[in-house]
């Protein structure tokens, strides 16, 4: 009997030194890190499996606040640990997962979950690429539009779908290309294709309802305009291959994007007038040489890993010089066509507006910087509106 008193004794004395390090650890760690491991019953059970556990407490100073943080504690994790490496560690890959996806877009807060992952492989969270392939519809058509008059509202409105439409399919295609590579590329690995959201057949499905509805907008044009519009399918779905064979992916995404230099002005006038809209195309292909070799340096060290080629990667540190170049060529076409137009004065100022903005981002661009060369991509919209702003401007006044 007194060695099983002795046993009993001595067990109640190293439960309650292990209870006693174990709460000391928890109400100093609790307010950075609570976790919740057990029911609020738990302190009762004590209490009636060790009828001396409530009146022993003091012996090891556990206060009534202590105790209580024992109910805050999730189920599945050992309470008597004195590791906190696993909340710190899920802490830090919550930051990481938050970093990479940027955080909650509209998209996530508005829209049915079913929804969105078909919203974010058509980028409607990311408008630029919208504003990027709308801008030059819109100077053509404005170019177009007689002199003393505003352009035609319904003919703008009409490209405007039409490049939010064209837009999300080229990503669409992009990205169906592209899942095996986006899967190894830091700012691309969490797209609906590449992480499993969506499936392939879903992204084909997803590809031909858009394409569905550009169709509709390109039978309200004419007939020169429609085959001149299909004409431009070819370029969207053979863009994504370009970067495995050429270093020049960008020149290819040129001519893709600024079809629509061709298509406006044939919508509005039935025919095209080289004199005037091949130098607007070509000035927007040399613009596209500059943003986008701007933006393809966010990229290089992961399209170095995977084997995918781009100017950013052919020019390397003579990228200032190249787009300083491309930027001359781009500015000189839109000089071009606008005197072949017979456009009013104001168009030049404008330009030249333009012109600075552009040389402001090629020269104060850090190439070696991600958010620096986002942030020279993302202007671009306002390089478009200035062309735009010149062009309404000298053909109203």
């Amino acid at each position: 009997m007194a060695l099983l008193w002795l046993t009993r004794s001595a067990s109640r004395a190293r439960l309650r030194h292990s209870l006693s390090s174990s709460l000391s650890i928890i109400s100093s760690s609790s307010s950075s890190s609570p976790t919740t491991i057990t029911s609020p019953n738990f302190i009762t059970r004590l209490s009636h499996l060790f009828p001396d556990f409530e009146n022993s407490r003091h012996h090891f100073n556990v206060s009534k606040k202590n105790l209580s943080l024992l109910s805050n504690f999730r189920p599945g994790i050992a309470w008597i640990s004195t590791s906190s490496g696993v909340a710190d560690n899920s802490s830090k890959g919550d930051q990481n997962n938050k970093n990479v996806a940027g955080g909650p877009s509209w998209i996530d807060v508005y829209l049915p979950r079913g929804v969105q992952p078909y919203a974010k492989l058509a980028r409607l969270d990311k408008p630029i690429g919208t504003w990027l392939l709308a801008w030059p519809c819109m100077w053509s058509i404005t170019l177009a539009s007689t002199p003393g008059q505003l352009p035609d509202f319904k003919m703008a409105a009409l490209f405007g779908c039409r490049a939010l439409l064209l837009r999300g399919a080229g990503c669409t295609v992009n990205d169906l290309l592209d899942r095996d590579i986006d899967t190894m590329v830091e700012r691309t690995k969490l797209r609906p294709l590449a992480s499993g959201l969506l499936t392939p057949f879903q992204g084909i499905c997803f590809l031909g309802f858009q394409l569905l509805l550009g169709l509709g907008i390109l039978l309200q044009l004419n007939n020169y305009s429609r085959v001149l519009g299909a004409s431009s399918l070819l370029l969207v779905f053979s863009y994504p291959l370009t970067k495995r064979f050429t270093f020049w992916p960008q020149a290819y995404l040129g001519l893709t994007f600024n079809w629509g230099a061709l298509l406006g002005w044939s919508a509005i006038k039935g025919s095209l007038d080289p004199a005037i809209v091949f130098p607007l195309y070509f000035s927007g292909v040399f613009w596209t040489l500059v943003y986008d070799t701007i933006y393809a340096h966010q990229d290089k060290e992961d399209d170095l890993k995977v084997g995918v080629k781009s100017t950013a990667l052919r020019f390397g540190d003579s990228t200032k010089e190249w787009t300083t170049g491309f930027e001359i060529a781009c500015i000189s076409s839109l000089v071009l066509s606008g005197y072949n137009a017979d456009i009013g004065w104001p168009y030049y100022a404008f330009l030249a507006a333009a012109s600075g903005q552009l040389a402001w981002q090629i020269w104060t661009v850090n190439l070696t910087c991600q958010a620096d060369c986002n942030r020279k991509f993302l202007s671009n919209k306002w390089f478009g509106a200035l062309i735009f702003s010149g062009i309404l401007f000298g053909r109203v006044f």
